[in-house]
């Protein structure tokens, strides 16, 4: 995909949706952590259900090392690999606790420090808590920049790197939103909405769905 055509693209998804954000429930960047990090091989309403009865009783580091790991576990145990998480949670309350303050860090290195964050999760809390022009590229943004060529890559470091590379400044910010909402509901991975998407023209992919017949 060119210069021109990728301008166009994010043009479009920009008038569509021009402020776009997670669907993840938070309100704080540990509120964004935990839920980053509950929603690993979970969807975003899995983790919502959990985290709208977990956050009014814990919501900061304190307050979840007061719960313990089993209270914890009792709390997001409908989600996907829990003890693991739980345990992840703690450890990294107790990090953040003692050297930072009970806060957030809003650096990379900080973040992937924690237990339970990779990459991923640390650019999404750096890109959606503290509005750092980062990529998480996910299965739906890996699908999505590989079909329509925005940016191809045989690994999802080498499409994020790629995407920071060539997205327009003006929408690098908020470009993961974009990407991961268009491949959640239109750019799906079995059957994709191509004749109700709004870059159709733009995308490159070969095996577009078929536009319905029209009497």
């Amino acid at each position: 995909m060119n210069k021109e055509t990728r301008h166009a693209v994010f043009e479009r998804l920009q008038a569509a949706n021009p402020a776009p954000t997670t669907e993840l429930g938070y309100s704080t960047p540990f509120e964004l952590l935990v839920a980053v990090i509950l929603s690993a091989q979970a969807t975003d309403k899995m983790v919502n259900r959990v985290t709208a009865e977990l956050f009014p009783l814990a919501n900061t580091p304190e307050a979840i090392l007061a719960l313990g790991e089993e209270g914890l576990k009792h709390h997001i145990r409908t989600i996907g690999l829990f003890n693991s998480k739980a345990g992840n949670i703690i450890k990294t309350c107790a990090i953040l606790v003692e050297e930072y303050q009970g806060r957030v860090p809003a650096d990379r290195k900080s973040l992937e420090r924690l237990p339970g964050v990779g990459r991923k999760t640390a650019n999404v809390v750096l890109n959606t808590a503290f509005g750092q022009p980062t990529i998480a590229v996910d299965t739906h943004i890996f699908r999505v920049c590989n079909r329509t060529r925005i940016a191809p890559g045989k690994t999802p470091l080498e499409v994020e790197q790629k995407l920071l590379r060539c997205v327009p400044h003006p929408f690098l910010k908020d470009a993961h939103h974009w990407l991961i909402l268009h491949g959640r509901y239109l750019c799906t991975a079995r059957r994709p909405r191509c004749q109700a998407c709004l870059i159709r023209d733009l995308c490159e992919f070969q095996d577009k769905t078929p536009e319905p017949i029209t009497s």
